[in-house]
């Protein structure tokens, strides 16, 4: 059988699973409780599979170092690395097609693909690994699979895909249905012949493609005219390619299920049962973890008293909780969720109301991921902000100058290498140096230990966007960026 490449697409906000998902680090990223995100789980199931040795991953150009971290701490030379880097969202027929002409080009015509979101939980290894057999199967013979899960209650949040004709290891598929009410749902579950859609897919990338040009030949010629201006880069591990902004934008935003899953009469689904769960939600993500003899499920120092039925996430800070029933509680260090335990997918509508006021909170943590490591703004009002800023080692920040701030230094573990106007020296723990705005300045971490430093930035205005990039190792922006 041709060779198989697992491609992972990690798009969407996951705005239900909002103060925790961000735009900025999304639900992909998201911890479980035995600290592993889901992108990493969904990396462990790929590299788990015996005949696979290169991965491709379809992400946000924003958000290619913080997935090479959650790979890195898993991989360590088992798969090859190619990324595709998205300028922005486009949905998933134009991320899958720019996925199967990545592996034509790279792989070969013949090249099966596994098609799988960065943020769903599957728990039977061993089933994923028979179904993907089933699939594999029917795909080597012409067929777009998808997978479809059998049903164990009647649910209106998940699409259906309707069983036809039974072919070897899996059916035709018949139709996909839009989330349903209760009573359809009710009788897709009683019927026996509906499935979940998982939104995960197994073909040939030829034969995705050819389909693609007879029944959305303008999403296959979008993203070809945008590969033919986009940069692509070989490393020891794979293939970077980073697609051309404004030809991207151009091609039409829609999902491959739309695109052409309804409409191709050479589809195909797998049902299985994987222990699957798209984390849809903060009722999903508690279902995960059992309760207590009240009904109530907590992480973190939890004082309750006469409390039923309520799900109370907060890690750093001490919630009591009195004659309350059937919340969510999530606590962040800069934001908190309450609500109805009954009303979750709801919570869409704060993560989108904060969007349109330009509320930092829609976009970012208190604690932000950088290609060099982390910053954390400790306190801020009128004219100043303080932060915690960690630096990988190796790692440096782009030589850059301000206009409006100045900014005070002060380390406080491992050693600093520091670009200060003309200067150029070390600082060790202990010291500090002060940075006039307008000055050139750059700092790097020359030692084998994570640089922590304080920065204290002081002046008439302190926004991420008063940056002037000189030299940057990571590729970004010369200037109006949003960070160091």
């Amino acid at each position: 059988m041709s060779a198989l490449i697992p491609c992972i697409v990690a798009g969407g906000a996951g705005t239900r699973l909002w103060p925790v998902s961000r735009e900025a680090m999304p639900k992909p990223f998201m911890r479980l409780a035995d600290g592993c995100s889901l992108l990493q789980k969904t990396f462990e199931r790929v590299a788990g599979l015996d005949d696979v040795a290169q991965l491709l991953t379809v992400i946000n150009r924003e958000l290619l170092f913080r997935t090479l971290d959650d790979y890195r701490a898993l991989n360590q030379g088992r798969l090859g690395l190619d990324f595709l880097l998205e300028p922005m969202g486009r949905n998933t027929a134009p991320a899958i097609a720019a996925a199967a002409l990545h592996v034509v080009r790279h792989y070969g015509e013949d090249a099966q693909m596994l098609v799988l979101p960065a943020d769903h939980l599957i728990r039977d290894q061993a089933a994923f690994v028979a179904a993907i057999g089933r699939a594999r199967a029917l795909a080597e013979a012409g067929w777009l699979v998808a997978f479809g899960i059998r049903p164990d209650h009647a649910e209106t949040g998940y699409g259906y895909i309707q069983q036809g004709e039974e072919l070897e290891g899996g059916y035709r598929v018949a139709s996909f249905v839009e989330k349903p009410d209760l009573a359809k749902a009710e009788a897709y579950l009683a019927g026996g012949k509906h499935l979940w859609n998982a939104g995960m897919f197994c073909f040939r990338a030829d034969v995705l493609l050819r389909e693609l040009r007879e029944y959305a030949p303008q999403i296959v010629e979008g993203v070809e005219r945008c590969l033919a201006q986009s940069v692509s880069a070989g490393g020891k591990q794979g293939v970077q390619c980073e697609l051309d902004a404004e030809s991207f934008a151009e091609v039409t935003d829609i999902s491959i299920d739309y695109a052409l899953m309804e409409r191709s009469a050479k589809v195909a689904v797998v049902p299985c049962d994987l222990g699957w769960s798209d984390i849809g939600s903060w009722q999903a993500l508690r279902e995960l973890t059992s309760a207590d003899a009240n009904g109530n499920q907590v992480n973190g120092e939890v004082i309750l008293h006469n409390v039923q039925g309520c799900y109370i996430d907060s890690p750093k800070r001490l919630v009591g909780a009195v004659g309350v029933r059937d919340l969510v509680v999530v606590d962040t260090p800069d934001a908190l969720l309450i609500a109805d335990a009954h009303c979750t997918q709801d919570v869409k509508f704060i993560a989108q109301e904060l969007k349109k006021r330009g509320h930092d909170a829609y976009r970012l943590h208190r604690t932000v991921t950088r290609p060099w490591g982390t910053y954390t703004v400790l306190e801020e009002g009128s004219r100043f902000k303080i932060k915690r800023i960690m630096v990988r080692p190796g790692e440096s920040l782009s030589l850059q100058m301000h206009h409006h701030r100045s900014e005070h230094w002060i380390v406080v573990s491992g050693m600093a290498r520091v670009v200060n106007g003309e200067r150029d020296f070390l600082l060790n723990t202990n010291e500090s140096t002060f940075i006039p705005a307008g000055h050139h300045h750059r700092l790097v971490n020359p030692g084998v230990i994570d640089l922590v430093m304080i920065e204290v930035q002081s002046g008439e205005y302190l926004g991420e966007d008063d940056i002037v990039r000189f030299n940057d190792i990571y590729g970004r922006a010369p200037a109006g960026g949003k960070s160091n």
